[in-house]
């Protein structure tokens, strides 16, 4: 049996069914949402975010708003700006697109976002809550990650599973969220940069997760015959003509 590479596009089509009926109920009694998306500079990856998180705010009912931000922003102007949106009452999430410009700290700015409207989770007290097994919303794409392994019916505990790539938005919540259960967690390995023999770790996952922007890192003979594979890089790769 070949090796076997998940869809998430059906699943994700069920989800947004019912957040939907959800938003509808929260509007009905007065509640509606408002999601600001901060952009920092021009980046040609984060517009591709902004295009996807706008459609699907749409397409949900969620309210969606940019705000554009000069690259030469200061570190106390963006906090300040930030510290606006968490008081404005009409706003009920807020993403800070990454990454920022170089001259930025990012994760100073990330300990201003309100725990409470801060829609991705890298927040640290949201960070920390995972550790625990008590978050109430997860990083999406790892959170989406557990999701696409739930739909798939199989029992994963202790299975071999290879994570590669340990982003603080993706890899490392990733691996936290696949060992919140006590009883029925997977066996985690995390590759990144340092890992010294990618393909020695990843011939032997039964379920491999890619979460690096690297265009062909994993060949069809790095693979486990009838391994899970989930591929949430996004790469930028010239089309011929």
């Amino acid at each position: 049996m070949s090796a076997k590479l998940l869809e998430g596009r059906p699943l994700a089509e069920k989800i947004k069914e019912g957040v939907k009926k959800d938003i509808e109920a929260l509007k009905k009694e007065g509640f509606p949402l408002l999601l600001s998306a901060v952009q920092v500079g021009e980046n040609p990856s984060s517009r591709v975010y902004l295009k996807q998180q706008k459609k699907a705010s749409q397409e949900l009912g969620i309210d969606y708003q940019i705000k554009e931000l000069p690259s030469q922003i200061t570190q106390e102007e963006l906090v300040n700006f930030i510290e606006s949106l968490n008081q404005d009452k009409k706003i009920t999430g807020i993403i800070l697109q990454m990454p920022l410009p170089s001259h930025l700290n990012a994760r100073q700015i990330q300990v201003k976002l309100s725990p409470l409207k801060d829609v991705e989770s890298i927040h640290p007290l949201n960070m920390g809550r995972i550790i625990y097994g008590d978050n109430k919303i997860s990083p999406p794409t790892a959170g989406a990650v557990v999701e696409l392994l739930k739909s798939t019916g199989q029992d994963l505990k202790g299975k071999e599973t290879v994570i590669v790539g340990h982003s603080e938005i993706v890899g490392k919540p990733l691996s936290l969220l696949l060992l919140q259960s006590q009883f029925s967690s997977p066996t985690i390995t995390v590759c990144h940069i340092a890992t010294q023999d990618l393909t020695f770790h990843t011939r032997r996952a039964e379920i491999l997760i890619v979460a690096v922007g690297k265009p062909q890192l994993i060949k069809a003979d790095s693979l486990k015959e009838g391994a899970i594979v989930i591929d949430v890089g996004i790469n930028r790769v010239p089309v011929l003509d």
